[in-house]
């Protein structure tokens, strides 16, 4: 009896106990060789989908329920190999799973974190090494991960989008910048191993730091306490951009007394990478120190120093290429024995931020970040205000332009022999004789012909923001965060070499002799001093975003709202004399230049949502959508900031019918099909994108009816990106890993917006009734780009390939990759009337609009194949690992263009006309050619 009433007993407790407790999934992961706790481990159960990660301390916790029965956990963190390890969820039981184990991943495969930037920019002004944009991805998305790593070297751009339309923070403060859009990526370039600690998000889906932009959001961490304990020498070897490169780092993990440092230090080097003469000199420095007060309290301080010079590039005509290959570079010639790159770039921009961490809860915290960065951008360049163009590329040096109708004689055959001649033997810049005919100045005492100077920009930019994470319950977490960027950019010329000369440059304009600053006239510039333009531009930005996002067992889905407030102003420090203009008596009448401008005030609303529909742990629907207005760019508000208040819209003070200065608007939606199992994972997935009202602002020189150096501005543009992507991967053994990926795209212009040009050339100047003097250049012209191509990379492109990973901790893999569907960069100004009138605004009598037709087609350039190798091999000696990577680009050599644009030379239908007329066009299209068959080999020792 007392047996029978203790088992009846028993199991009415153990039932109440059951039915009171929570189902709970916990646990923790180490470093298999340190036994020391692994942050932000990303713990996945791959029936339903779910994710948590590690904290500080390497724990975990579900904060939903795991369903019942047998489940599969992957535990995943870049730089270590998955795992995968078997539970069973029972009801009312916690499943507590400590101490599981990573190793590190000693194959580095294919050292994810070696980031493949774009060297080159579109753009016929600024072009040429100098655009460090590119894709840092540490997503597992097969997709992703390829675009970042296969596409990257043919300019590819995931949905034809720039990368204005992502944003990239460190620990939560916002690194684009406001000229462009974008981030400049070599302010922390040859960092790699302190800038792995990333969260990334893609397209619209949502981030826990900010609302993002339509390519999502990558967040790099860079707290001492995050990084594993341990350090890391590499040194590698290439013929890309850079010829050496080493670093070493050091982490000193968490230690008892609360504090955690991570040191870094690397230096890249080359004379001159795949292109003659693009010289390469960075060096790269890192410390992040960090006190953790309490459970609650940690303060982190980094700082990040990477000065870095770099050799551009030129883009050159057809006939450039088949003269000298497809390495050649105008930029440069031999002095004292060594090739000097006469366009180079520098980039010196120290970073500081305070990083306050406040757990005021469990589940809530608040991150506090401020952060401050300086320094200075330049890009040399040579002026020759008393001597002849020095490109050796120069159209009126080239065999094309003596064989064309140009001069009335018709073609010089021997003039062109000539000149093809020189330019295969030569064919570079002759700075003996820049020196020579400056030290002839000298003796007749006149100023320099010629001069290397550097176009400046010296930023100093305030970040302070606050982010608050707060989880409601197991289902409900909200994001929410307010944020203050504030810009003062000082703009200016200076003069860097005088080469030879002893005298110093004159600040006049040697096309229009105005002087450029009528505030201090005359003035004689030595090194060092600033000339041509001086003014300052600022920027200030407040907004905000708030965020929810509701998990649940079938569906996940989120709601996000973000308000912004923009206001930019310029304020001229020279008074340009071709911003003056004068009444007929000679009295001035207005000053265009000088002083501050007009406040320009831009509020930006955005809002977006999405939800994940789960059909079951395999089977999975994803919808986004969102809307997004935002500011234009600083370089696409201004016409022409070096010498004048203009900015779009607006010319003279007075605003142009119907060209209109707003905010940019984005549309987007995307949806996806996703499938997982332990051995097939793939992602489909559709989208859509249309950007309203956006403006592109390029300078070139105009050869037609009215030569001169132009302004040209595209205003209120709208653009079209349709299209697909496709990635798959499978583990068809436990060593062989097949994988796919594809991008199927339509980018297009959705409308015929309106261009205008302005200009100081005299041919633009007139005057009114009275004899005032105006500028014709206000006038605006009706394009036709409507469903003309975007440019910007191949707009189709694929990739099949696969990698082996033998137990021994060696490995190799290999893709094809193939693109098509690239087009070259139009002229806008060719598309609209301007192209139809001569220069008394009269349609040309001999105007053939079959012709015109052909001669304005929009050149598609050939499809081609790229195939790259990588592999890799590692090996524990003790307690340390050692190992190396390499890998083979463009394994075949093969020759292809990732890009061009038009010359703007030929804006008018009889100059086009007759151009195209020649046996080889004079103002053909300018390219850039991707690099022939190139090498990247890493070598690490960790610790």
């Amino acid at each position: 009896m007392k047996k029978s009433l203790f088992i009846f007993l028993f199991g009415m407790f153990s039932t109440f106990s059951l039915v009171a407790q929570e189902t709970i999934v916990k646990g923790s992961v180490k470093d298999a060789v340190t036994n020391e706790p692994i942050p932000d481990v990303t713990i996945t159960v791959e029936e339903t989908g779910q994710t948590e990660k590690t904290d500080g301390l390497g724990q975990f916790k579900f904060a939903t329920p795991v369903p019942f029965g047998e489940q599969m956990l992957k535990i995943s963190k870049p730089g270590f190999l998955p795992k995968r390890y078997a539970i069973v969820v029972n009801e009312g039981r916690t499943v507590d799973i400590q101490d599981m184990i990573l190793e590190v991943d000693r194959g580095s495969q294919a050292d994810l974190f070696t980031i493949t930037l774009s060297d080159d920019e579109l753009n016929d002004d600024t072009s040429g090494s100098d655009n460090i944009s590119g894709l840092l991805s540490s997503s597992q998305d097969i997709f992703q991960r390829t675009a970042a790593f296969e596409f990257s070297s043919s300019f590819f751009r995931v949905r034809g989008l720039d990368s204005d339309n992502g944003s990239v923070l460190i620990n939560g403060i916002k690194m684009n910048k406001f000229d462009t859009g974008r981030p400049q990526w070599s302010n922390w370039g040859g960092l790699n191993d302190v800038v792995r600690n990333q969260e990334l998000t893609t397209g619209l889906k949502p981030s826990a730091y900010n609302f993002g932009g339509i390519l999502g959001t990558t967040n790099i961490n860079t707290k001492a306490s995050s990084y594993r304990e341990g350090g890391r020498i590499t040194y590698s070897s290439s013929n890309r951009s850079y010829t050496n490169r080493i670093m070493a780092s050091y982490a000193s993990g968490l230690m008892e007394d609360g504090w955690a440092y991570t040191i870094m230090a690397g230096r890249r080097w080359g004379n001159e990478g795949f292109q003659d003469a693009t010289l390469y000199d960075s060096n790269s420095f890192f410390a992040s120190i960090e006190k953790k007060f309490n459970d609650k309290h940690s303060l982190n301080f980094t700082s990040i120093y990477a000065p870095n010079r770099r050799g551009k590039s030129s883009a050159n005509t057809q006939e450039v290429y088949d003269l000298k290959g497809i390495k050649y570079n105008e930029y440069w010639g031999w002095l004292n024995g060594e090739k000097k790159n006469s366009r180079v770039k520098e980039v010196e921009e120290p970073i500081l931020m305070l990083n306050h961490t406040w757990d005021i809860t469990p589940k809530t915290q608040l991150n506090t970040n401020i952060g401050y960065q300086f320094g200075k951008v330049g890009n040399s360049r040579l002026d020759y205000p008393g001597g002849t163009n020095p490109s050796p590329a120069y159209y009126q040096d080239l065999p094309s332009y003596h064989l064309s109708q140009i001069d009335d004689d018709g073609p010089n055959y021997g003039a062109a022999y000539g000149a093809e001649q020189e330019f295969l033997n030569d064919g570079q810049v002759d700075w003996t004789r820049i020196f020579i005919d400056n030290q002839a100045n000298n003796l007749s005492g006149d100023t320099a012909a010629y001069v290397l100077y550097e176009d400046r920009t010296d930023d100093k930019l305030f970040t302070a923001n606050t982010i608050l994470n707060t989880e409601i319950n197991e289902n409900i977490l909200l994001n929410a965060g307010v944020n203050y960027r504030r810009l003062k950019s000082e703009n200016f010329a200076e003069v860097i070499d005088l080469l030879g000369s002893t005298v110093g440059i004159s600040n006049i304009d040697a096309f229009s002799q105005a002087d450029y600053n009528l505030l201090n006239p005359g003035i004689i510039a030595k090194e060092g001093d600033k000339f041509r333009y001086n003014y300052n531009l600022y920027a200030n930005e407040i907004g905000g975003f708030a965020q929810a996002q509701f998990k649940y067992n079938k569906i996940d889905f989120y709601l996000s709202g973000g308000l912004t407030k923009t206001d930019y102003q310029r304020e001229g420090l020279y008074k340009n004399e071709n911003q003056v203009y004068r009444n007929a008596d000679g009295t001035e009448r207005l000053d265009n230049s000088s002083g501050k401008g007009d406040k320009l005030n831009f509020t930006g609303i955005s809002g977006k949502a999405g939800f994940t529909y789960k059909i079951s742990g395999k089977h999975l629907l994803d919808f986004n959508g969102g809307y997004i207005t935002k500011a234009p760019t600083l370089r696409n508000t201004y016409t022409n900031s070096r010498e004048s208040q203009d900015y779009v819209g607006v010319f003279l003070g007075e605003n142009l019918d119907n060209v209109e200065l707003t905010e940019e608007k984005i549309k987007s939606i995307d949806a996806s099909y996703i499938f997982r199992s332990p051995i097939v994972k793939a992602r489909l997935t559709g989208f859509y994108t249309k950007i309203e009202d956006a403006n592109e602002v390029s300078f070139y020189f105009t050869q037609g009816n009215r030569p001169g150096f132009i302004q040209e501005t595209v205003a209120n543009a709208d653009k079209r990106h349709l299209g697909g992507e496709l990635g798959i991967e499978a583990q068809v053994t436990p060593t062989i890993k097949l994988k796919g990926a594809a991008s199927v795209g339509q980018y297009t212009y959705d409308n015929n917006p309106f261009v205008y040009i302005t200009s100081t050339s005299e041919e633009f100047r007139d005057t009114d009734d009275q004899g005032n003097e105006v500028n014709r250049s206000g006038e605006i012209y009706k394009t036709a780009l409507k469903d003309y191509k975007v440019a910007g990379g191949p707009q189709r492109a694929a990739s099949i390939g696969f990698e082996y990973r033998d137990p021994d901790y060696w490995w190799f893999g290999a893709t094809a990759n193939f693109f098509s569907n690239t087009y070259v960069d139009i002229s806008p100004l060719a598309r609209s009337t301007y192209f139809t009138q001569d220069i008394d605004g009269n349609t040309y009598t001999d105007y053939n609009e079959e012709e015109a037709r052909e001669l304005l087609s929009q050149e598609e350039f050939e499809d081609y194949m790229v195939i790259n190798l990588v592999g890799g091999k590692s090996w524990k000696i003790g307690d340390k690992y050692v190992g190396f990577f390499a890998s083979i680009g463009n394994l075949l050599d093969k020759e292809y263009k990732t890009g061009g644009y038009e010359q703007g030379r030929t804006a008018d239908y009889r100059a086009l006309q007759e151009d195209n007329a020649n046996e080889e066009r004079v103002f053909g299209s300018k390219y850039w050619y991707g690099r022939g068959i190139n090498y990247f080999v890493n070598f690490y020792v960790r610790f």
